[in-house]
């Protein structure tokens, strides 16, 4: 039985994903299914920052103050079970890309291509003590075709992207150990976490027991298709599993500590962050039914680079 008490921070929104805690008390989300970067104030009120187009993934808050938004490049959507989930490529879709948000809604694509090759569906992002960031990219789906994914390494300032990890099984869930040491990444269909201890910016000293140089800190079983994750200030991460809509924390040393299910029988539990002052307060993102949850954590979360 879960032991956190939940409440509704706000409903209504579309497929909402990567949430950013802020200094102020609001939280910024993405709207997968909206195209647009929204801020979810303390007492719920929600107000479009911009309009990014496509499927924005993921977001951080980046050196400048900025936003850096993972595009999926946008799907096709379909309804399953009463609620509306994202499907195959589709024909609108716009290609992936990193944008940068400022703070009027100026909207600049930073990357689309990385050596030579389109981005297909950047999903999550994290940015580390450099002002670098780590971004995962999923790849996209069509009806006869699965696009394999990679993790990747750029600059905030649009001059350096690095294809680090490649290929990978739809990497989706990413986030930076408390030391910056170590990337975490979560493969979702096989339900796989992913440790890559790291040698300097951008760069990972690879496992060669490993095909993507990786070492395997936790496999999960049955059917739990992993999603975006976040990190405490004990290591721990924090990962959302569709189906059984959960958070499951995971020790660095690859335990499985604690399983927790916000209520309303959403099963596409998406994201989790921290903020408040003492850290503890966790932010839910349920995508499915459209609902960002608040709770109270039971450790604190990890601050992260540039969140004030």
């Amino acid at each position: 039985m879960d032991t956190l008490d939940y409440e509704v921070a706000t409903t209504g929104l579309e497929f909402p994903e990567g949430p950013i805690a802020m200094a102020d008390g609001s939280v910024v989300v993405v709207e997968i299914k909206g195209g647009r970067l929204t801020r979810v104030a303390a007492d719920g009120t929600r107000t479009s920052l911009a309009e990014c187009g496509g499927g924005p993934n993921g977001a951080a808050v980046g050196p400048d103050g900025a936003f850096y938004v993972c595009n999926n490049g946008g799907s096709e959507w379909v309804v399953r079970e009463g609620r509306t989930v994202p499907g195959v490529q589709g024909d609108g879709y716009l290609g992936g890309s990193i944008q940068r948000v400022t703070a009027d809604g100026d909207v600049t694509d930073l990357y689309t291509h990385v050596d030579g090759h389109g981005l297909r569906g950047p999903n999550d992002i994290v940015f580390d003590d450099e002002g670098g960031f780590w971004f995962t990219d999923m790849g996209k789906i069509r009806p006869r075709e699965l696009d394999q994914g990679g993790l990747y390494y750029a600059t905030a300032d649009g001059s350096s992207i690095t294809e680090v990890v490649y290929p990978m099984l739809q990497p989706n869930g990413v986030g930076l150990s408390p030391d910056g040491r170590t990337v975490h990444v979560a493969e979702t269909t096989p339900g796989r976490l992913w440790a890559f201890d790291l040698d300097g910016p951008g760069r990972i000293r690879r496992d060669p027991a490993t095909r993507n140089g990786g070492r395997l800190q936790y496999g999960f079983p049955g059917l739990r298709w992993l999603d975006s994750l976040g990190v405490d200030a004990d290591g721990n991460v924090c990962v959302a599993t569709l189906q059984a809509g959960e958070i499951n924390v995971v020790s660095p040393g690859g335990e499985l500590l604690a399983t927790h299910v916000p209520p309303g029988g959403d099963t596409a539990i998406t994201n989790i962050c921290f903020g408040g002052p003492d850290m503890r307060t966790a932010w839910i993102t349920a995508s499915g039914t459209g609902v960002l949850w608040r709770t109270t954590w039971d450790r604190p979360g990890l601050r992260l680079a540039y969140n004030a």
